[in-house]
């Protein structure tokens, strides 16, 4: 009697059970392509895609057009394990249909994530595509997102992500951040065992709760000329709903005093005056990979985050980060969260809705800081330019002009204001070298 084989009864062939299954869906598929004169091979279909995204060595350009991905045979929705395969896909859209994050039911271990294109295979450039998420409701897992990259030297160029289905939408934070009926759709993540991936003039448009560019238990990632969008909302807005998800609950959030950047009451009810972000960050380093993979040195460069919680977060990465020529504006919690050995170069951030610097850290050590204060005026709920936890950084704050920061605005050291709210302990701010060219009042070092 012939009985049906589980491929997760079988660990080390499971990768290898998925990949021939693919090849097999793929080769019988009705098929279209044909060879080009600069050695790509056209194709028109997502079956076609398939069928080369398990194989080495392909060069593969789709026709230009908006596709349909709406079935799938695994969670990860069509997996590119091919080594050193180039897929362009300028000019295509990707429809993704929402039903798909949920068809397979929750999935656990390190794998378990719904994503929709996973480039694990190594070498692999894949450039030019656009993606939608489309389709009522969300997915059952809390982890999902558009792109997973963990091969080593990826190229993901030029990619157009804009995300929705999430839960609940409309509240950010608010309602936490990853248990009870939280469910995220993340734009693209970088995870082990990638190394030496580069995402190159990437744009992500968040509409949806979850991070638009994190990074876990990699090294060596360059994050270059990507652009990150979401949306921002007053809880004064919030505050009017007459039905929904919030006024189900009281207007009570599920923290108290301190929501990711917000203020909320002791009794975790929604205050007025207050900004949220409908995301979370912009572009994120994570301290692993949850694995015991560590994070390695990543660069960012020339890269614009608007309108999230926090804009770039190197803080939480031990590797010593560089972020070069980037600026951040409106963000609701911080602008750059950094820590030890991170260096933010020539850099530009605004502070209307939360700190344009965030070192909140009180074992950091060692930064290096140069950042320009964009117009900070016309904000709300917030009166910190900066804050400064921590050993030994270098820090240089300036702006163009004088009036961009209000005179209310204070740069405190050893603080656990702003988003140093969650740090325990003591405060400390020690051999801090603070050159401040802003009106901005520094709130001198707590005595010994």
């Amino acid at each position: 009697m012939n009985m049906p084989v589980d491929p997760t009864l079988f660990p080390p062939l499971s990768r290898l059970l998925r990949h021939c299954l693919a090849l097999a869906l793929g080769l019988a598929a009705t098929l279209t392509s044909s060879a080009g004169d600069d050695g790509f091979t056209v194709i028109n279909s997502v079956a076609e895609l398939r069928r080369f995204a398990v194989q080495d060595d392909v060069r593969v350009r789709m026709t230009p057009g908006t596709y349909q991905l709406n079935e799938a045979t695994d969670h990860h929705f069509i997996r590119f394990t091919g080594r050193n395969s180039h897929f362009d896909l300028r000019g295509v859209t990707l429809q993704i249909d929402n039903a798909l994050f949920r068809k397979f039911g929750v999935i656990s271990g390190p794998d378990g994530f719904y994503c929709a294109l996973d480039l694990s295979g190594d070498g692999i450039v894949f450039e030019g595509i656009t993606t939608v998420n489309v389709g009522e409701g969300y997915g059952i897992g809390g982890r999902n997102k558009i792109i997973n990259i963990s091969g080593s030297g990826v190229t993901l160029r030029d990619a157009d992500i804009t995300t929705s289905g999430s839960n609940p939408w409309g509240y950010g934070s608010l309602f936490g951040i990853s248990k009870g009926d939280v469910r995220k759709m993340n734009g693209i993540r970088v995870g082990w065992p990638a190394k030496g991936s580069k995402l190159i003039g990437c744009r992500v448009h968040m509409r949806a709760m979850g991070h638009a560019i994190f990074v876990q238990g990699v090294a060596d990632t360059l994050i270059e000329d990507c652009q990150v969008d979401g949306l921002l909302r007053p809880t004064n807005e919030i505050l009017k709903d007459t039905s929904g998800y919030a006024f189900d609950r009281g207007f009570r959030s599920t923290g108290k005093n301190y929501v990711e950047g917000v203020t909320v009451g002791p009794d975790g009810h929604i205050l007025p005056d207050e900004m949220i972000s409908l995301s979370e960050d912009g572009i994120r380093l994570y301290s692993d990979g949850g694995d015991g993979h560590p994070t390695g040195p990543t660069t960012i460069r020339r890269c614009t985050v608007r309108q999230m919680r926090r804009g770039i977060c190197t803080g939480l990465g031990p590797g010593a980060d560089r972020v070069i020529d980037c600026e951040v504006l409106d963000c609701v919690a911080a602008g750059f969260n950094i820590g030890s050995g991170d260096r933010l170069e020539n850099c530009r951030a605004n502070a209307r809705y939360a700190e344009a610097l965030s070192c909140p850290y009180h074992a950091s050590r060692g930064a290096v800081v140069d950042l320009e204060i964009l117009d900070s005026r016309a904000g709300l709920a917030n009166d910190l330019l900066a804050t400064i936890n921590g050993r030994n950084h270098q820090v240089h704050l300036h702006t163009r002009n004088p009036a961009f920061v209000p005179q209310s605005f204070v740069i405190e050291q050893g603080t656990n204001r702003g988003y140093a709210f969650y740090q325990k302990g003591t405060p400390v701010a020690s051999g801090i070298a603070l050159q401040n060219e802003t009106p901005a009042r520094v709130v001198p070092l707590p005595r010994p």
